[in-house]
């Protein structure tokens, strides 16, 4: 693994400060109905992301996940002026706005979406990575989901075929404690979500979420066994969301005390005090930084904002017709 260095705290702290603002922008402009339909935020999250990418070869690996995501591309590079534009549902969005804030993508940078249906990127994420092994491309396949996906019995027949072909895929759910609004031990006889992999004899196991040392240390591991040729690692990272599942949530199964607790191991904080402590960087440094940060954001605000809105006949060139379909009689 690459050493972690002082850049690499400093790069971090900037990069989960970013995706913070950059969502925490989204949902204000989310009230004032800028941004519609459901906006899933990633809040207290962003070690998983910062960990996973310092462990990946970015020229060639991807990254596949459910619908909590806005920030994964741009931490593999793609513009995040096009990614709010995305989300506002402009022409200039990663999809020029036809996916919206569930459907982010770029092929460019190996992000493959964004995806609605609960578990649905689960087997797509084990076809990517098998398509990469038979094309003997030496890139692994990163696939997330939540603690309400493992529930799925895609993740099952998924698992078993990963590992029957050894495919170069690492599972990763981020086990934020509640799915939608359920607490995982009220959805499972286990609480130990990690303990899955072990019906497959995968390679699995905890990890702590909210610490993006640890996260790059086991992502590390299951991405050098995946490219090896080992096959597929599950690892469930304990992370926590600051936020509701969507705008819509009311939170009433959890305390505003429960928040606050979690709110004390934020991943943005740990990593400033360490970044203090060793003397990386001092407090005018981070503000320096802290103001490159809040500019940036309101240049994506500026540009989804002054942005147009696809025209309609677009919609038009994301469907087909066959008109000698089988089955089908066009009758006049």
């Amino acid at each position: 693994m690459q050493k972690i260095t002082k850049e690499t705290y400093i790069k971090w702290y900037e990069d989960m400060l970013f995706w913070r603002k950059f969502e925490d922008k989204l949902a204000a402009v989310y009230i004032q109905q800028k941004v519609r339909g459901f906006l899933h935020l990633y809040n207290g999250q962003e070690a998983v992301l910062a960990g996973a990418l310092h462990a990946m070869d970015l020229s060639k690996d991807k990254m596949i996940t459910a619908y909590r995501n806005h920030v994964q591309p741009i931490g593999m590079g793609v513009d995040p002026k096009r990614v709010m534009a995305e989300l506002y549902g402009k022409a200039t969005g990663t999809s020029q706005g036809l996916g919206g804030s569930m459907h982010i993508f770029s092929k460019e940078k190996g992000f493959y979406g964004g995806h609605g249906i609960v578990g649905g990127q689960i087997p797509l994420g084990a076809g990517m990575a098998f398509g990469d092994k038979y094309h003997d491309r030496g890139a692994v396949t990163l696939c997330y989901m939540g603690d309400g996906a493992v529930r799925q019995g895609s993740l099952h027949e998924t698992f078993n075929m990963a590992m029957n072909w050894k495919l170069p895929v690492v599972f990763v759910c981020e086990n934020n404690g509640y799915a939608m609004g359920t607490s995982v031990e009220r959805t499972a006889n286990h609480t130990d979500i990690w303990k899955l992999g072990l019906g497959y004899e995968m390679p699995c196991g905890p990890v702590d979420g909210m610490n993006p040392v640890k996260v790059a240390e086991a992502m590390h591991e299951a991405i050098d066994r995946a490219r090896r040729g080992d096959g597929p690692t599950f690892l469930e990272m304990k992370t926590y969301r600051y936020r509701g599942h969507s705008m819509s949530d009311a939170q009433h199964y959890r305390t505003k005390d429960e928040v606050e607790e979690y709110k004390k191991i934020d991943p943005i904080t740990q990593v400033k005090d360490i970044i203090l402590e060793n003397k990386y960087a001092t407090e005018a440094d981070l503000k320096v930084i802290d103001k490159r940060v809040k500019e940036l954001v309101s240049e994506c605000e500026k540009f989804a904002d002054e942005s147009p809105y696809p025209e309609k006949s677009l919609m038009y060139d994301a469907v087909y017709e066959q008109e000698d379909y089988p089955f089908l009689q066009h009758k006049l």
